[in-house]
């Protein structure tokens, strides 16, 4: 790699600090944007009804929509869901990390912000570096709705997430322009098959690849 290459590499990536300071506003309870695999997100702690709050505040989403949240790993799943089917030990092991949210039964007593109707919550790794770091140093399950209000579209810079949300949000960490056309497939695991909610980047075929014919509703 030339010397030009390499600074053109390090000033696409996040300084140390940016990350860390993004880490402690979370934890302050703030929202903060950041890139994922597929689209900008909005993040606050996930656990912390006051910060996520302020996330349907910001998009202007109705409460009745529920917010997925990212995982570090399967332990911060497990804390969350009550039960990994079989079926969704199939799609853990072929999809994530990667754009495969998964609505799966949530425990007792989980916040209802990111709770759907019946009870589900939607869950995934994701495979970006920048936002794996955060829920990892975060140790707590972060958001991870896409960052534009609701009928706006989805944000894929930096820039275009600063024009929606310039002085109501106070960290931007930039992970460059991300070129993904569409957000992450949304699914719902039900017994032995699965509801699409949203065909994102993973699409019904890739699925029915992984568990077979009849199994997707």
């Amino acid at each position: 790699m030339s010397k030009s290459e390499t600074e053109s590499y390090k000033a696409k990536e996040p300084r140390a600090e940016t990350i860390a300071d993004a880490v402690a506003a979370l934890r302050r309870g703030g929202v903060i944007v950041f890139p994922t695999e597929t689209l900008y997100g909005l993040g606050a702690d996930a656990l912390d009804f006051t910060a996520v709050e302020k996330i349907f505040q910001l998009k202007g989403r109705d409460s009745a929509q529920p917010i997925p949240a990212l995982v570090a790993d399967r332990e911060m799943l497990d804390s969350l869901v009550a039960e990994v089917s079989p079926l969704t030990e199939k799609l853990i092991a072929r999809f994530w990390p990667g754009p495969l949210t998964i609505v799966l039964p949530a425990r007792r007593n989980f916040p209802g912000q990111l709770m759907n109707s019946t009870g589900g919550v939607g869950v995934r790794i994701s495979s970006h570096p920048i936002a794996t770091e955060l829920v990892r140093m975060l140790g707590r399950p972060l958001t991870a709705t896409s960052a534009n209000p609701t009928g706006k579209s989805a944000a894929r810079t930096v820039g275009e997430a600063r024009d929606y949300f310039a002085g109501h949000i106070d960290i931007f960490v930039d992970g460059g322009e991300l070129t993904s056309k569409s957000g992450s497939t949304v699914i719902e695991i039900k017994g032995n098959s699965l509801t699409i909610i949203r065909e994102g980047e993973i699409g019904k075929s890739e699925l029915q690849r992984v568990l077979g014919k009849g199994r997707i509703l």
